[in-house]
């Protein structure tokens, strides 16, 4: 029992950060820009956030309200860095998966570059832990409290709450129907007033955002506070794009998803307290590698029976019909 409590403990705080950033690939999906650079997004929200981190610990601000400020730094950083996704997408109408790939391969390297010159290292190491052992008055609750409010970080409440009004900001408002009839029918959004332009910079503004925000909350729950430039964020950018394809672009779906990989991983490493597994003697990178080798097959079985929007990745251009 004690193994399934640390399972699903340690599986929360890497599904959020897998969730956040499919979300974001979604919204710029559902708009027409394919986002390649989520993972670039991710590590450029990871390391502002980090390095705000740095910067401000010692001040004796208490460390969760550092999180959320850091948190707003990631936020922030990723929206900046997605507009340069959007600026060669919308108005350069570049190709989608170029620039994006682009992007991905910029910010290792300047990262890098950056954390040599004045951290002599790979990356920021910092010295803020933001891991709660108990939350008072809900760790108590007889299984649910021990499942969901021990050994845990506040960014899987933060992450539940941003998916949940990601679900309504698509399906419930406005503004979400206008972003999927860019995504489907530009023309036709285009014909009843919706600037189709404005629309996909906000579905490529909210990747940046979500995507920003999962990149911190991925140095915190599964880098434990530290973002290193060199080996990046692991391949967690590409992983969600899986997750987002076999959510077919849709919340519910998508979170599974993300729950199923995280999973995975988790197990991964934590096979030495499965003695079933711990027992057959494969070698652990194996499992390590797990989570990617079941991508690949997933995404064989399910990709012809996936349905993406219908304009993704065409420039919008008005005056062709």
């Amino acid at each position: 029992m004690d193994t399934f409590y640390y399972l699903i403990q340690n599986t929360l705080p890497v599904a959020i950060p897998l969730l956040l950033v499919a979300l974001g690939g979604m919204f710029s999906e559902r708009s027409g820009v394919i986002n390649i650079a989520l993972e670039g997004i991710m590590l450029f929200g990871a390391y502002f956030g980090c390095l705000f981190v740095y910067f401000i610990q010692g001040s004796g601000i208490d460390a969760q309200l550092i999180l959320i400020l850091a948190m707003l730094v990631a936020a922030v950083s990723g929206f900046l860095y997605s507009l340069l996704l959007s600026f060669a997408a919308i108005n350069m109408k570049s190709d989608q998966t170029i620039s994006g790939t682009a992007l991905n391969m910029l910010i290792p390297a300047v990262i890098l570059l950056f954390s040599k010159m004045y951290f002599n290292s790979d990356g920021v190491t910092t010295n803020v832990s933001f891991y709660l052992n108990k939350i008072p008055g809900l760790s108590e609750i007889p299984v649910l409290g021990k499942l969901f409010f021990q050994n845990t970080y506040i960014t899987v409440y933060i992450g539940i709450l941003l998916y949940i009004i990601s679900t309504i900001l698509l399906y419930k408002t406005k503004f979400g129907l206008r972003l999927r009839a860019c995504g489907e029918h530009p023309h036709a959004a285009d014909s009843v007033g919706i600037n189709v332009h404005k629309m996909r910079y906000a579905g490529v503004s909210i990747s940046g955002i979500l995507g920003g925000i999962g990149g911190f909350f991925y140095a915190v729950g599964v880098m434990d506070g530290n973002t290193n430039g060199h080996t990046g964020v692991a391949g967690f950018g590409f992983l969600a794009l899986a997750v987002m394809i076999f959510g077919q672009w849709r919340p519910g779906k998508i979170l599974l998803a993300a729950l199923f990989f995280a999973f995975l991983r988790t197990l991964a490493y934590s096979i030495a307290l499965i003695p079933f597994l711990h027992n057959l003697g494969i070698n652990n990178t194996f499992y390590k590698m797990l989570p990617y080798i079941v991508t690949m097959i997933v995404l064989a079985f399910t990709s012809k029976h996936s349905r993406a929007p219908k304009a993704e990745g065409i420039p919008y251009d008005p005056g062709a019909r």
